[in-house]
């Protein structure tokens, strides 16, 4: 059994690998396509995995996870690269990337109400403060603004609804991972599982151009290693680390991943922005906080 420190160190690597995702799958997919470039990324990522991984053995796995974790994990992936891919432009690909960034919130959340974990009143304030702070993000420049809200979101609705159903998605697969995986790791498994899905996809679609040149291939490359060695660190650490330090650390990847996007995509973002990030960030932490309530 690995050591748990050791575990939680290797899980916070993945915090910061994951800040850079969304700048890095919207990259890929200006040059290759949404479909075709998330292929391409899960595809690269899943080399990366069996190389650093190792192969999959599914003799070994609990027969529950690879059911469940593989039909929540392959959904996740496809609501997360498409709704940043089928973005109408940068900022927008970034407010899609703050509204999957929920997932802490509602981690927390399932973890209270089907892992029994021990929590206090904190979770009210928290819950909601990353509600609003979500809100204050798509009402544009003018912040809190419903009116501009939902003028926003109807601008998208695929790539908003994407985004929101990865979080809860996401959540759900954290919390039956932790329950009946048994131990074992099947992220490269996944990873290859949604590339095909994402090949057949693409196929159906009939295809369609993709512009292999010197910084698209930078781009991939770096997707996919984000992407790929992100969640097999992340697999690790929640399997034999701490997960409550993990989901901790976490709360802080909106506002660390909006700056490394506005840099990678040269999206200036509103002050309105920041601030609703932060309230995601917030909310978030009141939601661990509460975690942290006496046995």
């Amino acid at each position: 059994m690995m050591d748990t420190k050791k575990a939680t160190m290797i899980g916070l690597v993945a915090v910061v690998l994951w800040s850079s995702i969304v700048g890095l799958i919207r990259s890929v997919s200006e040059h290759l396509g949404a479909t075709g470039g998330a292929a391409m990324m899960y595809s690269v990522a899943s080399v990366f995995l069996l190389l650093s991984v190792g192969r999959v053995k599914l003799s070994e796995f609990p027969r529950r996870y690879l059911v469940w974790g593989s039909v929540l994990f392959v959904t996740y992936e496809l609501c997360l690269a498409l709704s940043i891919g089928y973005a109408n432009n940068a900022r927008q690909a970034i407010e899609v990337g703050m509204v999957n960034y929920l997932w802490p919130t509602f981690t927390i959340v399932a973890a209270i109400l089907f892992n029994r974990q021990k929590t206090n009143w904190l979770i009210v304030p928290g819950f909601l403060v990353s509600i609003v702070g979500i809100c204050w993000v798509l009402g544009g420049e003018q912040g809190f603004d419903p009116a501009g809200m939902l003028d926003n979101v109807r601008d998208n609705p695929l790539s908003y609804g994407l985004a929101f159903a990865g979080a809860v998605i996401w959540a759900g697969y954290c919390t039956v991972t932790a329950r009946i995986a048994g131990g074992k790791n099947g992220v490269t498994l996944f990873f290859m599982l949604v590339a095909i899905t994402l090949w057949i996809e693409y196929a159906l679609q009939g295809g369609g151009h993709m512009d292999f040149s010197g910084s698209a291939i930078v781009y991939l490359l770096l997707a996919a290693a984000a992407m790929g060695f992100g969640y097999g660190a992340w697999n690790v650490g929640i399997l034999h680390g701490n997960v409550t330090v993990l989901a901790g650390a976490s709360y802080f990847i909106p506002v660390l991943s909006a700056a490394l996007s506005t840099m990678l995509l040269r999206a200036p973002l509103s002050l309105a922005f920041w601030q609703g990030a932060a309230m995601v960030c917030g909310g978030a932490i009141l939601c661990w906080l509460a975690t942290r309530a006496k046995k």
